[in-house]
C-alpha cells in the first residue's frame, strides 16, 4: 500500500509517534514550534496522548486521524500535537488531571483542548467518528471547540486560567498546610492503623475469583504484597489466602498467557478470562516480585514454574540484544484485538490430535468458544484453568506425570503454530523507570530461586542505564527514554526512584557497595532537584523542566508506585545504611502527611501501605561478615523477611555504620541488629530465623 502522505512524526523514533506519521494530520511533535505558531496564529492546541498498546488509540486513528475531510478540518483550525505517554508521562499526567476534572473519567486515548498558551480548556477520551456509546462525534467536538473559540475566546482563557489554577492549587495536596513541616513524632502510624488497613482492603475483596472490587479488574500488586506482608507481621492466615487467591486466579485466568507467559494489562470481566491483550514490561516486573513473595512464603513450585515462565517470556519478547528491556506488546495483531492469543476448537483438534480432548476440557475450550472481541457471533477461545490441577487429573483418571507430559506437550506445540501467526507490534523502547522495575525482580527471582543467571541480566541491564541513559559528564544527569542510539527527555522522579531501588536490590544480592554509592548519590539529586521544601513530597519533573504549565507532584499507587511512594522507602533503607536521620525523619514526614489517605483508600496508596508497616514493625537490620558471606547471603535471600535491612562483606567497612567493626577473617559471622545494636554473633542462617521469631510481630 503506498503512503500517501507523511507528517513531522516520520523523523520520530517512537512507535507511538510513527504510527501516526502517516496521517493526513499535520501533527507536530510537543515543543516550542508548535505552541509558537498556536500563539502567532492564535489557534486552539488539539494535545492528543496515546502509547502504542493501546487499543481504541489504534481504534480512533482508523476512523477519525486517517479521514481525509476530517483531518482537513483539524489542520484548518487547530495546532494538532501527539504525545507518546510513556515518553512524556508528566504531560500526561498534568493534562490527565484535567479531563478528570472536566468530565470525571480519564483514559486513552487523550484528546485534550489547550489555549496557545497550553491550558486545558476540553478534553475527553476516545471519540467515535458518528454519536453513538453516549459519546459526540469527534467531528462535532472539533467543530464545538472552534465556533466557541471563534464566539467567546475571552471566556474560554478565563476558564482555562481558572482551571490551571485550581490543577496547579490541587497539585499542592490540599490537606497539607503552607509552611509544610509534619511531625514525625505526633504522625506515626501504630498497628491499629495497620489493621485498619488490611479490614479496609478485605472490604473490597473478591474472596471467589481474587483481587479487588468489580470488572475491570486491575492486577494491584501492591494491595496484595501488603496483604504478605501483613501476614507475616501478624499471622492473618485471611490475609495470606486472599493475596494467595488473586495469585492463583491470575495465573489460571486468561489475563496470564497460559501458553507463552506473561500477564496483560488488566481483565474485562471479574473472572480474569479476557485481557485487553496488550502487555507491559512494568505489569510483568511487577507480577515477577508477587510471585517471589508467594514462593518465599508457600515454597510451592507452581510459583517458581511462574517465575520462571514469565522471565522467560520477557526475555524472548521484550529484551533487545544487548540486555535491555522493550516497553510493551500491542494488543492487536492484524487489524484484530487478542487475535494472536485465541483459539479455534478446531484449530486445536487440529493441532493436538488425541491429546485435544483433555487440553480443550482442562482450559476451558468448546465449539462455542468463550470470549468475542466485539460481542459478536465469531467467539474464539482463551485459554483458562477453571478446575484445580489435582481434581482434574482425578476426574480423568491421569497421574501426575501423564497430565504434565500431555498438558506440557500441548502447550509447546501451540507455542510453535502461534509463532508462525503475525505478531503483534513491540514498542521497543527502552524506559528507565519501567527497566529499573525490571531489575529490582530480577534481583527477587535471583534471590528466591537462587538463579545466578538473573543477576546477571540484573547487573547487565543496570550497566545499560547508566551507559546508555546517563549523559552527564560528572555525576549523573539521565534520560528516561532510549531508542535507536538516542537517549532523550529528562528523567523524571520515577526514574530516579526507581533506578534507587534497584541500586538497594543489587546490594543486598551482589554485596557490591558500588550500588549503595549510586543509591546515595542519586538521592541526594533527587532531594535536590525534585523535592517541594515549601509544601512536602517530590515534584514529579525536576527544577530544571520549562515546557510544562506547572510541576505536578503524583502521590497514588496506581499501575505503577509512586515516585513519592518509592522514594519513602529507599530514604528509610539508605537512611539505615548511611546512618543519615534527616533521611528517616523525611521519609517519615512524607508518609505521616499522607496518613489521612492512605488509611482511608489504602487500595490507592498500596505501596505506601507496605512503608507503613515498616515503621509499625521496625526493620531488622543483618549484617553478615566473614569469607563465606555471599554463600551465607544467598541462604538468607531464600527466605521471606520483608522487614530487613541486608548488608554483607569479607570484612570491617568503616564506610558503613553497621559494618563497622564487623572483622571476621576466619569465620563468617551473622548479626541481627536494631539501631545498630546488635545480638551475639550467630553462625547459621537457622539460629538466626530463630532469633528473629521471637520479634518478628513485635510493633515498635
Amino acid at each position: 500500500m503506498v503512503k500517501k502522505f507523511s507528517n513531522r512524526l516520520l523523523n520520530e523514533s517512537s512507535p507511538y509517534l510513527l504510527q501516526h506519521a502517516y496521517n493526513p494530520v499535520d501533527w507536530y511533535t510537543w515543543g516550542e514550534e508548535a505552541i509558537e505558531r498556536a500563539k502567532a496564529e492564535n489557534k486552539i492546541i488539539l494535545l492528543s496522548i496515546g502509547y502504542s498498546a493501546c487499543h481504541w488509540c489504534h481504534v480512533m486513528e482508523k476512523e477519525s486521524f486517517e479521514n481525509e475531510s476530517v483531518a482537513l478540518f483539524m489542520n484548518e483550525n487547530f495546532i494538532n500535537i501527539k504525545v507518546d505517554r510513556e515518553e512524556r508521562p508528566d504531560l500526561d499526567h498534568i493534562y490527565m488531571d484535567a479531563v478528570q476534572a472536566i468530565s470525571g473519567s480519564g483514559g486513552w486515548p487523550l484528546n485534550v483542548f489547550l489555549t496557545p498558551e497550553t491550558k486545558p480548556i476540553y478534553g475527553g477520551t476516545y471519540f467515535p467518528p458518528v454519536k453513538a456509546f453516549n459519546r459526540s462525534s469527534w467531528t462535532d467536538v472539533l467543530k464545538s471547540i472552534q465556533n466557541a473559540w471563534k464566539e467567546k475566546e475571552t471566556e474560554i482563557r478565563a476558564q482555562a486560567q481558572n482551571l490551571t489554577a485550581h490543577l496547579n492549587q490541587s497539585n499542592d495536596l490540599g490537606f497539607l498546610k503552607e509552611g509544610y513541616s509534619v511531625n514525625a513524632e505526633n504522625e506515626h502510624f501504630s498497628k491499629e492503623d495497620a489493621d485498619n488497613i488490611f479490614a479496609q482492603i478485605m472490604g473490597s475483596a473478591d474472596t471467589v475469583w481474587g483481587g479487588f472490587g468489580k470488572a475491570p479488574k486491575f492486577p494491584q500488586t501492591f494491595v496484595i504484597q501488603y496483604l504478605m506482608h501483613y501476614h507475616f507481621f501478624t499471622g492473618s492466615q485471611t490475609a495470606l489466602n486472599q493475596a494467595l487467591l488473586s495469585i492463583d486466579k491470575m495465573l489460571q485466568g486468561g489475563i496470564y498467557d497460559q501458553v507463552g507467559g506473561g500477564l496483560a494489562r488488566y481483565s474485562t470481566d471479574e473472572e480474569w478470562l479476557a485481557p485487553h491483550f496488550e502487555k507491559m514490561l512494568y505489569d510483568n516486573a511487577l507480577f515477577i516480585r508477587i510471585l517471589c513473595d508467594a514462593f518465599q512464603l508457600t515454597k510451592k513450585d507452581d510459583y517458581a514454574k511462574a517465575i520462571r515462565k514469565t522471565i522467560a517470556f520477557v526475555e524472548r519478547e521484550l529484551m533487545d540484544k544487548d540486555g535491555g528491556f522493550y516497553a510493551a506488546l500491542d494488543a492487536d495483531s492484524e487489524g484484530e484485538e487478542g487475535k494472536y492469543y485465541v483459539w479455534d476448537k478446531n484449530e486445536i483438534d487440529d493441532l493436538l490430535g488425541e491429546d485435544s480432548a483433555v487440553f480443550c476440557e482442562y482450559f476451558d475450550i468448546s465449539a462455542a468458544g468463550n470470549w468475542s472481541a466485539d460481542q459478536g457471533r465469531d467467539k474464539k477461545n482463551i485459554l483458562r484453568i477453571l478446575t484445580q490441577r489435582d481434581l482434574f487429573i482425578k476426574e480423568q483418571n491421569l497421574s501426575l506425570i501423564e497430565f504434565e507430559n500431555k498438558i506440557g506437550r500441548s502447550l509447546e506445540i501451540l507455542f510453535l503454530a502461534r509463532a508462525r501467526k503475525p505478531r503483534p507490534g513491540t514498542d521497543d523502547k527502552i524506559l528507565l523507570n519501567w527497566n529499573a522495575l525490571m531489575i529490582t525482580s530480577l534481583c527477587c527471582a535471583s534471590g528466591v530461586l537462587n538463579e545466578k543467571r538473573y543477576a546477571d541480566l540484573a547487573e547487565n541491564s543496570f550497566n545499560i542505564i547508566l551507559n546508555k541513559f546517563n549523559t552527564g559528564a560528572n555525576g549523573y544527569s539521565l534520560k528516561h527514554s532510549f531508542k535507536g542510539t538516542k537517549a532523550k527527555h529528562p528523567a523524571f522522579l520515577d526514574d530516579y526512584a526507581y533506578l534507587i531501588q534497584s541500586c538497594i536490590a543489587l546490594q543486598e544480592l551482589t554485596s557490591n557497595t558500588r550500588y549503595l554509592k549510586i543509591a546515595r548519590e542519586l538521592t541526594h539529586q533527587v532531594i535536590g532537584d525534585f523535592f517541594d521544601e515549601r509544601h512536602g513530597f517530590f515534584y514529579y519533573s525536576s527544577k530544571d523542566q520549562k515546557d510544562i504549565i506547572f510541576r505536578n507532584k503524583e502521590v497514588h499507587d496506581g499501575a505503577i508506585p509512586s515516585g513519592n511512594s518509592v522514594m519513602a522507602g529507599n530514604l528509610f533503607y539508605l537512611a539505615k545504611i548511611f546512618d543519615n536521620t534527616d533521611w528517616q525523619r523525611l521519609a517519615w514526614n512524607i508518609a505521616g502527611a499522607l496518613k489521612t489517605a492512605i488509611m482511608k483508600y489504602p487500595a490507592s496508596f498500596g505501596n505506601w501501605a507496605s512503608v507503613v508497616l515498616m515503621q509499625v514493625y521496625g526493620v531488622n537490620e543483618v549484617v553478615i561478615s566473614g569469607p563465606e558471606h555471599k554463600q551465607i547471603c544467598s541462604e538468607l535471600l531464600i527466605h521471606y523477611l520483608p522487614n530487613k535491612v541486608l548488608q554483607s562483606s569479607h570484612s570491617a567497612n568503616n564506610e558503613y555504620p553497621l559494618l563497622l567493626g564487623k572483622n571476621n577473617a576466619f569465620e563468617t559471622l551473622i548479626y541481627l541488629c536494631k539501631d545498630y545494636i546488635c545480638g551475639p554473633p550467630l553462625k547459621t542462617i537457622e539460629e538466626l530465623l530463630a532469633m528473629w521469631k521471637t520479634a518478628e510481630r513485635v510493633p515498635k
